[in-house]
């Protein structure tokens, strides 16, 4: 079956013109029940920042500019147009810091949003338009949106970011319907270009005054004279090229959202929206043949405050009934319960982390599996008890490339869905011994933090002990294996000593890894700490490359050597 042709990329281009002044205006209200005096009108406001050697105005209202005081102005000669003029010093830091949160606010329309400098977002609104009526509705929505935060605004939505752009910046505005773009942005001026000051003058002076002009011109003649990036602008600003904007933050994989006609308040109502958005975004995974991680629950307030809840499971999943009892413990155990004020007037359900999920069987056991647990038992209480407890109450060992055994392993919280850096993780260290099936473990479960340390009595020089004694008990040794050279690392502890570990085995079948720190000869002498203990009390079968402990000091070439090591070591 032919698949169906995708539907064509539009953009939201918002443009907050007066937002610095909004911003401050915003936070100098009025007393309540002071009326204005009668007959007075409010006097001209700007803000200002040093330019240089000169102090310049950087931004102005609406009824400011309407004087003619333009941004740039030196404000000597603001003053002398308007004596009346009040200023007050520029922020730009707090400026971004309110876009921000605008952008913030504004992900209700759309995933995927990105900053517009300055003092602008992009929104790529493809397929969201029909959650707000169509595109009339999203605008008039958006509009809507920013009069609660108190800030004027231009509009304009279109094919692509640019023709957005130049439209809400340069142009009137609106909806341009697909296809329509470079009809929209043919009546511009060639400021709406946004070239160098020196190119839009050498335009102008060759009597290109408009964006038509220009592109009616040969696009090889205008890259002879002013570079390819201005034929390159053009097909952006006409909708000739297809561009995408690289969102604040990545898109979810799937996403499910509801834009309420009536606000609500109560929790049962939260978790029946949620039982709906949970069906769409499962039915969704499994189309993808994925399971969620990660799902991440924002709620929009009425006044615009938002509110957002997350679970992470041990393993991916899709049940939505599983989910939703995921979501329910997550309510249970806040800190801070839910506060809804006005009412939650969107919901929205975002999967940040997915991971592959093959269909399962869900008839009934045939008797042909093996016996034995749900595998999935253990994940779903993890599940449970993070969500009731927090993430950082439930953790699993995690295996860490670093070849001394205390190192070895670090706890983690089991619902981590991303790891840190890859060298970071070893889950097949080299450094670790090679058992063979068959062949007793390499090093023992149980370690000791730190070593203890023993009394041991060699035969000879780097041989293994041949008795230690610790804890008051004196231990023969009968069988041993080693040793393992195990360096220090360097970087933590310069001065720590190499280590030579041995697997020994007394008479009567306990099992201990011991190591010498240090080597004969050296100052300070070398010491012997017992590490860690093997589980089990059966005698290890001795291997070919082991022998009893008169054979340990006998030269390399004698029979009982003659079978080589695995790791090197001695007889």
């Amino acid at each position: 079956m032919p698949r169906a042709p995708s539907s064509p990329r539009r953009h939201l281009a918002v443009w907050f013109p007066f937002l610095p002044t909004d911003r401050r205006a915003r936070r100098s209200v009025a007393p309540a029940g002071a009326p204005p005096e009668a007959g007075s009108a409010a006097p001209p406001e700007a803000l200002v920042q040093r330019v240089g050697g000169a102090v310049r105005l950087a931004a102005v209202t609406a009824e400011t500019l309407a004087l003619g005081l333009t941004p740039g102005l030196t404000l000597a000669d603001a003053r002398a147009r308007s004596p009346g003029l009040r200023v007050a010093d520029h922020t730009p830091e707090d400026d971004a810091l309110e876009l921000g949160r605008i952008l913030a606010d504004f992900g209700r329309f759309s995933p995927m949003v990105a900053l517009d400098p300055p003092h602008g977002l992009a929104l790529d609104v493809t397929g969201c338009a029909h959650l707000f009526g169509g595109e009339a509705g999203l605008v008039a929505a958006v509009t809507a949106r920013a009069a609660h935060w108190r800030l004027a605004t231009r509009t304009a939505l279109a094919r692509t970011p640019e023709t957005a752009r130049a439209l809400a910046r340069f142009g009137p505005g609106g909806i341009v319907a697909p296809g329509g773009d470079a009809a929209a942005v043919a009546g511009l001026p060639v400021a709406a270009l946004e070239l160098d000051p020196r190119d839009l003058q050498a335009l102008r002076r060759a009597g290109l005054r408009t964006v038509g002009d220009v592109d009616r011109r040969p696009h090889a003649a205008l890259a002879a004279r002013f570079g390819a990036s201005l034929p390159d602008r053009l097909d952006r600003l006409t909708g000739r090229i297809d561009v995408r904007i690289t969102p604040h933050r990545p898109p979810p994989p799937v996403r499910a959202d509801r834009v309420l006609a009536e606000p609500i308040t109560g929790e049962d109502q939260v978790l029946a929206v949620l039982a709906d958005l949970l069906g769409e975004a499962t039915g969704a995974l499994e189309a993808r043949g994925e399971g969620a991680r990660r799902l991440v629950l924002t709620l929009y307030r009425v006044d615009g405050q938002a509110r957002a809840l997350a679970v992470t499971t041990a393993r991916p999943g899709r049940d939505p009934g599983a989910l939703l009892r995921l979501f329910r413990e997550r309510l249970a155990a806040l800190a801070v319960p839910l506060e809804a004020g006005f009412g939650f007037e969107q919901l929205s359900l975002a999967a940040e982390a997915t991971a592959p999920l093959a269909p399962t069987q869900t008839e009934t056991r045939t008797g042909l599996e093996p016996p034995g647990a749900d595998p999935a038992a253990l994940a779903a209480l993890v599940d449970r008890l993070s969500a009731r407890l927090g993430p950082g109450a439930v953790l699993r060992l995690e295996p860490v490339a670093s070849h001394l055994p205390e190192r070895a392993v670090r706890l983690r919280p089991a619902l981590v869905t991303g790891g840190g850096p890859a060298a970071d993780l070893a889950p097949d260290d080299d450094d670790a011994p090679d058992d063979a099936p068959g062949d007793p473990p390499g090093r023992p479960l149980q370690l000791f933090d730190p070593p203890q340390p023993v009394e041991a009595t060699a035969l000879a020089p780097d041989s293994p002990p041949a008795a230690f004694r610790w804890r008051r008990v004196t231990h023969r040794v009968v069988r041993a294996e080693g040793p393992e050279r195990i360096a220090a690392e360097w970087w933590r502890t310069p001065r720590a000593r190499p280590r030579d570990s041995y697997r020994v085995e007394d008479e009567e079948g306990r099992r201990f890894w011991l190591f010498r720190a240090g080597a004969y000869g050296e100052t300070p002498p070398p010491r012997w700490y017992v590490h860690g203990l093997f589980a089990g009390a059966a005698p290890i079968p001795p291997p070919p490359i082991l022998s009893p402990m008169p054979s340990w000091w006998r030269p390399a070439t004698s029979p009982s050597c003659a079978v080589p090591r695995r790791r090197g070591g001695w007889c």
